[in-house]
């Protein structure tokens, strides 16, 4: 009965006036000391790039340092769940992505963190197709003749990606499962690591993003063979994508967004929202992005956690039909 009580009685503590006020002073005077945006990654990859653009915005709108932290390992989990257990003050947020707030729910047998009760969506920041792209030294130009090559040659192609868990690692496990495909995983700590190994012929294939792989495409370190997603932005006019090219029904695209931990003060959140979305939304961010494939978003907290909630429903379905999990 004790319990019974206390559970009625907070909710008319949480609504009083005085805390109300309280909560709205200290949204208005909001940040009072430096703000940390951390990535789950290593240097190098898309949810830096996210990360560095709004920081240099925010810092700039609020006389405030906003500091890039990078705390990479396990697909993004360790830095995910830093972020997750972190006050819900403001002062913490983290890029998050379908890897660590869609995927790895499912993928892992234990993760430190619930995806959906212990965290607070603020925005999603864009939504965009990762490159297939293979190492020139491999002899193939197109989707199907990747498809015949690694069928000729079972499990000699390695493919690498940020990690287990990450977004291009299970675009290639469908991409495997849907053409039939055996090809090695190679995983690693992050983008970049990935990157520098798919560069140096490592290993030979990868979704790889298109901030971090586009310019290697461009001159011709790598080679480009098709689009993730089912349609091809307009930057990315040039090259088709992986369902046109030989996988048809393929269609899986990366998006990035913004988290803080759970229980978030709404009247801050309504300020990080709309403060973030300005950042997002500003003309040479826009043009950057646009350049990378990406369409960026910025939608409302409720928008953003109503996504979340069907990526986490879909990456089950599907790591379940691949059989896949993870320690």
């Amino acid at each position: 009965m004790r319990y019974t009580i206390f559970l009625v009685a907070l909710p008319l503590l949480i609504s009083s006036p005085a805390l109300s006020q309280s909560t709205q002073d200290q949204a208005a005077n909001f940040p009072t000391k430096p703000v940390r945006i951390i990535v789950p990654f290593p240097p190098g990859g898309g949810s830096e790039a996210f990360a560095r653009s709004i920081a240099a915005k925010l810092t700039e709108r609020w006389g405030q340092q906003v500091i890039v932290d990078n705390r990479p390992g396990a697909g993004g989990t360790i830095g995910s769940h830093l972020a997750a257990k972190s006050p819900p003050d403001g002062y913490t947020m983290l890029v998050g992505l379908n890897g660590t707030h869609g995927i790895a729910q499912s993928l892992y047998r234990k993760i430190p963190y619930d995806t959906i009760k212990d965290f607070t969506p603020i925005t999603m920041l864009g939504i965009g197709p990762n490159i297939l792209t293979v190492h020139p030294s491999v002899p193939v130009k197109s989707v199907k003749e990747l498809i015949a090559l690694a069928k000729a040659k079972p499990e000699q192609l390695g493919y690498g990606s940020p990690g287990n868990g990450t977004p291009p690692h299970l675009q290639m496990e469908v991409f495997k499962k849907m053409a039939g495909v055996p090809i090695t995983h190679v995983p690693y700590k992050g983008g970049g690591p990935a990157n520098i190994a798919l560069l140096s012929g490592e290993v030979q294939v990868a979704f790889t993003a298109v901030t971090v792989g586009l310019p290697h495409i461009k001159v011709g370190k790598l080679r480009a063979l098709g689009l993730s997603g089912a349609k091809r932005p307009a930057f990315l006019s040039e090259f088709p994508t992986v369902a046109q090219s030989g996988v048809p029904g393929y269609d899986e695209n990366t998006w990035y967004g913004m988290f803080a931990p759970a229980g978030m003060p709404p009247a801050i959140l309504k300020k990080l929202n709309a403060d973030i979305v300005k950042a997002l939304l500003s003309p040479d961010v826009k043009e950057l992005f646009a350049q990378h494939g990406q369409e960026l978003v910025g939608n409302s907290p409720e928008q953003f956690r109503q996504i979340v909630r069907a990526e986490v429903a879909k990456w089950a379905k599907v790591i379940s039909e691949i059989g896949l999990q993870l320690d």
